[in-house]
């Protein structure tokens, strides 16, 4: 797999927020929507969560 600068950033990213996430979550204590989005810049579907209250 050809991975390029933008690609490496979008998934250090998704990398940094997988983390930091559920310490939000459970302060917010809202519901979580989990949503399945093609990123162009990885050319593969990734898991989106998203909290509502």
């Amino acid at each position: 797999m050809k991975l390029t600068r933008r690609g490496f950033i979008a998934s250090a990213l998704a990398a940094g927020s997988l983390r930091a996430l559920p310490q939000i979550a459970s302060k917010a204590g809202g519901r979580r929507i989990l949503t399945l989005v093609y990123d162009k810049s990885l050319g593969m579907m990734r898991a989106v969560e998203k909290v509502v209250p």
